[in-house]
C-alpha cells in the first residue's frame, strides 16, 4: 500500500485499492489490443487459405452466397438481439447504398478472387489482392485528391511488385485467366471501398455490413445460377464444409467485430498494419497447409508489393487526424476477403 492509498483510506474508511492495481488496468486494455489485432493478422490472413480449400469441392460462387448470406443472417439477428429490431431500419438511400457497395465488395470483389482461387494458389491471390489501398489512392486522385508525394512513391513502388508477379513465367506454371481475375478483383473491391466513403451509409458499421452481406449474398447466388454452377451436395468434402463454416463465423464475425473495436480504440497506423501483415500470412500458410511453391518471383513480386502497400498505409495513417468506422471484416474498405 503506497502512502497516498493508506491516507485515502484512512480518509473515507474503504479499504485501500492495491499499488500495482493500476497497472494491472494498463496491462488489460493492452492485452485485449494486441489479441484483437492477432486476430485480424491471423483470421483474415487464413481467409485466402480457407477458400482455396472450399472451391476444391464447392462452386466458386455458391459458396460465396452460402458464406455471406449466412454471416449476414447472423449478423443481423445479433443486432436485433443486442440492439433491437430498430436498429436494423435504415432509410432507402442508405440501403440502396449498402446493397451497391455489398455487390461490388462482395460479388465483384470477394467472388472473383474466390473464381481465382480454383486456377491460382491462395498466397498468390493474397499479394494480389494487397493492391487494393494502391488502387484506392488512384481512385481519389482521379476525383481531386490529393495525397502526399511518398504515397504516390508507395503506389509506383506497389505497381512494380505487381509488374513482376503478373509477367509471364514469373509465377510458374500459374495461369493468366486467374491473375487477371484477381487485378479485377481488387480493382471491384477498391471502388466499392471508395463509393462507401462517398455515398449514404448506415450509420452504424455493423448495420452497414450486415445488409452488404445479405445483397452481396444474394448477387453471388444469381451468378451461381447463371453459371449453371452444379451443385450436388453430397459431393462437397467435410474439409469444404469447414472451410466454409470457418469463413463465415470467424472471418465473417469474429474477426470484423476485433477491426471494429480496433478502429474505436487503437491508433490508425497501428491498426492498419494488417494490409500488409495479411498477405505475408497467407502466403506462409499456403506454403505450409498446401504445400503452394513461393517461386522467386513470388517472393519478390510480393515483398514489393507489400512494401509499397506499407509506404502508403504508414504516409496516409500519418495524414489522418482519427480513424473512420468503415465496414470489413468480410466487407470492409480495406482488401480483405
Amino acid at each position: 500500500m503506497t502512502r497516498d492509498a493508506a491516507t485515502a483510506s484512512t480518509r473515507t474508511g474503504a479499504p485501500a485499492a492495491p499499488a500495482h492495481s493500476s497497472n494491472e488496468d494498463t496491462r488489460r486494455p493492452q492485452a485485449t489490443l494486441w489479441t484483437a489485432l492477432g486476430i485480424v493478422y491471423v483470421v483474415w490472413g487464413s481467409t485466402y487459405l480457407a477458400i482455396r480449400i472450399v472451391v476444391e469441392t464447392m462452386p466458386p460462387f455458391f459458396s460465396a452466397a452460402l458464406r455471406f448470406l449466412t454471416a449476414g443472417l447472423l449478423l443481423a439477428g445479433i443486432i436485433a438481439w443486442r440492439s433491437g429490431p430498430a436498429a436494423l431500419k435504415i432509410d432507402r438511400r442508405r440501403l440502396a447504398s449498402a446493397v451497391l457497395v455489398g455487390l461490388l465488395l462482395l460479388v465483384g470483389g470477394n467472388g472473383l478472387v474466390v473464381l481465382a482461387e480454383t486456377r491460382i494458389p491462395s498466397g498468390l491471390a493474397a499479394l494480389l489482392v494487397a493492391s487494393v489501398p494502391l488502387w484506392v489512392i488512384l481512385l481519389r486522385t482521379s476525383f481531386g485528391d490529393r495525397p502526399r508525394a511518398a504515397t504516390f512513391g508507395g503506389v509506383l513502388l506497389g505497381f512494380c511488385g505487381l509488374a513482376v508477379l503478373t509477367l509471364p513465367g514469373s509465377s510458374g506454371g500459374v495461369r493468366l485467366t486467374g491473375i487477371l481475375l484477381v487485378l479485377a478483383a481488387a480493382l471491384l473491391w477498391s471502388i466499392g471501398s471508395f463509393l462507401s466513403s462517398r455515398l449514404p451509409m448506415p450509420a452504424s458499421p455493423f448495420t452497414a455490413s450486415a445488409y452488404e452481406m445479405l445483397a452481396g449474398g444474394l448477387g453471388d447466388l444469381l451468378l451461381s445460377l447463371v453459371r449453371h454452377e452444379h451443385v450436388h451436395l453430397g459431393s462437397f468434402s467435410t474439409s469444404s464444409w469447414l472451410a466454409l463454416a470457418y469463413l463465415a463465423v470467424f472471418g465473417s464475425l469474429i474477426a470484423f467485430s476485433a477491426f471494429a473495436w480496433l478502429l474505436q480504440n487503437a491508433s490508425l497506423s497501428l491498426v492498419a498494419t494488417y494490409a500488409y501483415v495479411n498477405p505475408v500470412v497467407a502466403v506462409a500458410l499456403g506454403w505450409l497447409i498446401l504445400d503452394e511453391p513461393v517461386t522467386w518471383p513470388i517472393a519478390l513480386g510480393g515483398a514489393i508489393v507489400v512494401a509499397g502497400v506499407c509506404l502508403v498505409v504508414s504516409t496516409e495513417a500519418r495524414t489522418q487526424k482519427a480513424p473512420v468506422p468503415k465496414d470489413e471484416g468480410p466487407t470492409t474498405a480495406q482488401s480483405t476477403v
